[in-house]
């Protein structure tokens, strides 16, 4: 006899029935989806998951003295769209959210969080440990994909504010950000006006990734496989945290 189960999932509260062997099946047979965690989970393996910086970045960096104002615009864009790390968290933030005033709220929240870390340490000279930092964005998300799951109102019986934790793991990913550009010896000639323009560089980043996850977002949640695939997807999320967070524990103790 098939069993029956409830999901419910917190953002939008909408009470989802699955028939347990049937959406199984067709998690199973979804070979894309597989794809995209086998492939994600391998980028997550890698060095290059984390929010590195290329070479030729790095020597701009070091060698830069004055205002670069355009320069250090196109090096924070390009630092966020090619953070998979941030990108998997904001994925996960508006996975279940539907309305602009709902997406914008939570975006900005997780800006607010990441800029002021971002500013206030690179600016102040406050130094966290980058691998327990990107600990804990890996940790980020694995608690969103949880919590697109309902397990936090399941296991421990209430949800979680999730607009505080958005801002909390935001100031997280901003000293993250920060580690980064820490690494550097950063001239003081034009310091302030450089590490503003570059987050405005990873705001506008941001934007651009959030346009580009909406979109694809839209047309999956149009068909019909998106109510069977987002229990997976969000496994995948959640495994692609544990492997990051991984990652960065066993090199805070080996390297």
């Amino acid at each position: 006899m098939t069993s029956t189960f409830t999901m419910t999932f917190t953002q939008p509260r909408i009470k989802v029935q699955w028939i347990g062997a049937q959406w199984i099946e067709a998690a199973l047979r979804s070979r894309w989806l597989a794809f995209i965690g086998a492939m994600l989970l391998g980028l997550v393996a890698t060095s290059a998951f984390a929010h590195g910086v290329a070479e030729d970045d790095k020597l701009f960096i070091e060698q830069a003295s004055g205002m670069q104002l355009i320069p250090f615009i196109y090096l924070g864009a390009k630092h966020m769209v090619t953070g998979y790390d941030h990108l998997l968290f904001l994925f996960g933030v508006i996975f279940f959210l539907y309305r602009m005033r709902e997406v914008g709220t939570y975006v900005t929240l997780f800006a607010i969080g990441h800029s002021v870390t971002l500013l206030y340490g690179v600016l102040s000279g406050t130094h966290v440990n980058p691998y327990i930092v990107d600990a804990i964005i890996g940790l980020s998300v694995v608690y969103k994909a949880l919590d697109n799951l309902g397990a936090f109102k399941r296991v421990l019986g209430f949800q979680p504010n999730t607009k505080a934790a958005v801002l909390i793991f935001g100031f997280f990913h901003g000293f993250g950000l920060a580690t980064k550009l820490q690494e550097f010896t950063l001239s003081q000639d034009g310091l302030v006006p450089n590490i503003l323009a570059f987050n405005f560089g990873v705001e506008l980043g941001q934007l651009l990734a959030l346009a580009a996850i909406l979109i694809v977002m839209g047309f999956w949640r149009r068909s019909g496989a998106f109510w069977h695939q987002a229990f997976a997807a969000n496994a995948v999320l959640m495994a692609a945290g544990f492997v990051l967070m991984g990652h960065q524990i066993t090199s805070y103790f080996t390297i």
